[in-house]
């Protein structure tokens, strides 16, 4: 395997679930849809991929080959999902917040 799909096997392998996770996002709540709203779900997700990573990079060059050939992508997908989902809870919550504040009675 080469080193390039060795280091970004999670991401293709992940890339599916994150798909269907991004939709999510994006797609609700569906109201109030405004352009700074686009723009921040946008950025969040883009965030989110470069944290994950970011994430599973470290992980590669920082875990311990002691534990056997297989320990790097285990670790790195592990941690590199659990960032993933970190920052996606995180701009979901963010989210929220400012909209609730922004469109006290919904819409």
């Amino acid at each position: 395997m080469s080193r390039f799909v060795e280091l970004n096997l999670a991401l293709i392998l992940f890339l599916p679930w994150f798909a269907i996770l991004g939709a999510l996002f994006w797609l609700y709540p569906r109201r109030p849809r405004t352009p700074a709203r686009q723009l921040f779900d946008a950025v969040s997700l883009m965030v989110s991929v470069c944290a994950f990573v970011l994430a599973v990079h470290w992980a590669h060059a920082h875990a311990g080959a002691n534990y056997g050939a297989m320990w790097p992508q285990i670790l790195a997908t592990s941690l590199g999902y659990g960032v993933f989902l970190a920052m996606l809870a995180l701009a979901w919550a963010l989210r929220r917040h400012w909209l609730r504040r922004a469109y006290p009675h919904g819409d």
